[in-house]
């Protein structure tokens, strides 16, 4: 299935795994509307990606955990690009540590981004696909939304919540030719990772950004009748 000149919206778009699914896509000549918080790194990926792919990049510096940002992030980049037909909800962020002992505010933060924030993305994108009877939704979610594990709480809490989110809209729309899709990759090299403490000095041996990228486009390549509720990548990082 060709994805050439659909028009997709990424979260968390600056770097990491968002970053990686964005340069996947312009490949196939996908045109993007990126989203993050920091200007900078969403500017230099627009660059980059007009200037090697020739595909329209359009960008939208916000924090999704707030619904109105969210809401006027989609507006902008739909308005600009002439409409939506995949969004990647990608943008999360992850602490560790015991239950008892974690800051209520630091617990709730990482459920109003990963949690709240792919609510807000999918409440605004929704319409617009049902309107045209046809899209594709991925959350990247988690091994972590299959298993729990000590000190995740505030995390599993999050990703468990994101896999309801996935099977739950997914019996919504796909009657509306909208498939969504859960993404289940485990440790990732990532700056995400590395600064929740779950690099352990091997790398080269994690998953890297780009395996998660290429599990993203495998999806939205599946022919429109076919509907998966997860899949999932493992790294040969013990953790």
């Amino acid at each position: 299935m060709s994805l050439n000149n659909q028009i997709a919206i990424i979260t968390g778009a600056g770097k990491g795994i968002g970053k990686a699914i964005a340069q996947a896509l312009a490949k196939e000549g996908v045109h993007l509307g990126l989203i993050a918080r920091t200007a900078s790194d969403l500017e230099a990926l627009q660059s980059e990606l007009q200037g090697q792919y020739g595909i329209k990049a359009a960008i939208a510096s916000a924090d999704i955990s707030d619904p109105t940002a969210a809401e006027k992030a989609v507006d902008a980049l739909v308005s600009e690009l002439g409409g939506v037909d995949i969004l990647i909800n990608n943008a999360g962020i992850a602490k560790f540590g015991k239950l008892v002992e974690m800051d209520p505010k630091d617990w709730e933060r990482i459920i109003q981004v990963n949690l709240m924030g792919t609510y807000y993305m999918t409440r605004a994108v929704l319409p617009k696909m049902i309107a045209k009877n046809y899209g594709n939704i991925i959350n990247i979610a988690s091994t972590a939304g299959e298993r729990g594990f000590a000190t995740g709480s505030a995390y599993n809490a999050s990703k468990f919540a994101v896999m309801g989110l996935t099977e739950a809209v997914m019996q919504e729309v796909r009657k509306n030719n909208i498939r969504v899709v859960a993404l289940t990759p485990s440790t990732v090299n990532t700056e995400l990772a590395v600064n929740a403490g779950l690099s352990i000095g091997e790398e080269d041996r994690m998953m890297q950004p780009e395996d998660v990228a290429e599990l993203a486009l495998a999806a939205l390549k599946l022919p429109q009748r076919v509907f998966v509720k997860s899949a999932g990548i493992w790294t040969t990082n013990p953790q």
